[in-house]
């Protein structure tokens, strides 16, 4: 287990100077982009041995308790990130915006107790599997747009528009956030039919309403609604960004708030 922790501690000093390079390189105008993406992937190299550790010595997934939710979500948050960051390279300078974010589920993380949790037989199935890795890449695509939306808002409270000057017009930039939106629709429809499945499968029923189900619907319902409102009103760049907004901070307490305080089966914390 000390291994474990040492090379996560390890992974997020990688991300957080990473991160800190993201934001001198914005504010110097500097390009750095091959030195922050070189750090990315190291960092992930590192976090992904630290998880496969823990998962080789408990012999199940990082989904068990808050620990290894955060875990495994900063991995999967950040490799969907640097798979953004290197095949788009006009949006690289977002990293000055998403990278802190993370810092803060980062700092969550490293104040989570690493114990193991007990491993109910209803999480011993792949179909759990497929489930959760469909809600991780939902929540990356979501978190790439939430960037894009981030500078959007910046240049029109009058911040960093010289800056982001690298960056595509602010109509550009909606346009690939949405991008990003509709590619997190499809992965959360995705990761609400295998929560189903696997529904039946621990519970022999396929829907219930409990309470992460119900949010979960509901967040499906928002983020549908904000890509028919870009569709069908085209709003401006600054409510497109507020819509993405809001669909990430209802998709962060769905997903980190109420398995932790509900008492139904989906009870993350075990």
């Amino acid at each position: 287990m000390e291994r474990e922790i040492q090379l996560l501690w390890l992974a997020v000093v990688i991300y957080v100077i990473a991160g800190s390079l993201a934001i001198f390189a914005v504010v110097l105008g500097k390009r750095p982009e091959k030195t922050i993406l070189g750090l990315l992937v190291s960092a992930l190299l590192v976090h992904g041995i630290s998880i496969g550790l823990r998962w080789v010595r408990l012999d199940h997934g990082p989904y068990l308790t808050m620990f290894e939710i955060l875990s495994s979500n900063v991995f999967s948050l950040l490799f969907v990130f640097a798979l953004a960051y290197w095949r788009f390279r006009a949006i690289r300078p977002v990293a000055a915006i998403v990278l802190p974010l993370m810092f803060i589920m980062m700092g969550w993380l490293m104040l989570s107790n690493p114990n193991p949790g007990h491993l109910p037989p209803t999480y011993d199935t792949t179909w759990l599997v497929i489930h959760i890795m469909f809600g991780k890449v939902f929540l990356g695509a979501v978190l790439v747009a939430v960037g894009m939306a981030g500078v959007v808002l910046l240049r029109a409270a009058g911040i960093g528009e010289q800056k982001f000057s690298r960056l595509p017009n602010d109509r550009r930039l909606d346009d690939l956030a949405y991008r990003f939106m509709a590619l997190g629709l499809i992965f959360e429809s995705l990761m609400l039919i295998a929560g189903a499945i696997w529904a039946q499968n621990a519970w022999g029923r396929y829907w219930a309403w409990d309470p992460l189900e119900t949010w979960s619907f509901i967040n499906w319902i928002v983020l549908a609604f904000a890509l028919h409102l870009r569709v069908t009103l085209k709003p401006a760049p600054v409510r497109g960004a507020l819509l993405i907004i809001a669909v990430f901070v209802l998709a962060f307490l769905t997903f980190f708030g109420v398995p932790f305080i509900s008492r139904t089966p989906h009870q993350g914390a075990i």
